[in-house]
């Protein structure tokens, strides 16, 4: 019995694949691996190959949006840097024009101050001549009165009253520059 069994035991042995189920086996292996290599692999390639392409890609433009931002960056600080000159040379040109600006006035204030003066020394001459001209007329109203009773006639022709008015006026003009040279 024994030797049955070992000899039972030779025949199956569990190590030892069964010639048929060797063969199928690789056969069906070898039918799984061509499949897997003709359709699913290329497939698996193209997918890696879009996603490598895909990141890749997305690196890549990245790469160019960081290059373009810092270009643009760079075109801001140049435009923020001519616009920082253009608001001070315009500063200084409104400073320049407030200078002109308050000079013109100064001198349009001079010009019109100085027609200010003329016409009020015109004004106070003209007053000065129209007061002379009635002090004058009254003066020689009342020398003419003061002459009549003096007299005793009437001084009412005006040809002789004038005559005598300006005889008077003319010793009173003349009186304070003598007095002032005898002094």
């Amino acid at each position: 019995m024994i030797r049955l069994a070992v000899e039972a035991a030779e025949e199956h042995n569990p190590l030892i694949p069964n010639l048929i189920e060797l063969i199928l086996g690789s056969l069906a292996f070898f039918i799984v691996l061509f499949a897997l290599g003709k359709i699913l692999v290329p497939r698996i390639t193209q997918t890696l190959e879009e996603r490598t392409d895909a990141i890749e890609g997305g690196i890549k433009r990245a790469e160019d949006a960081q290059a373009e931002a810092a270009q643009v960056l760079e075109q801001y600080r140049t435009q923020l840097a001519e616009a920082r000159q253009e608001a001070g040379r315009l500063r200084e040109q409104a400073r320049e024009e407030g200078t002109a600006i308050v000079a013109e006035m100064r001198q349009q204030a001079q010009a019109e101050a100085a027609r200010i003066t003329a016409a009020a020394s015109a004004q106070i001459e003209a007053e000065r001549q129209s007061a002379t001209v009635q002090l004058r007329g009254e003066v020689g109203r009342l020398a003419t009165d003061l002459a009549s009773k003096i007299v005793g006639e009437s001084l009412t022709d005006d040809q002789r009253a004038a005559r005598v008015v300006e005889r008077f006026l003319a010793e009173l003009e003349g009186a304070p520059a003598s007095s002032a040279r005898d002094s």
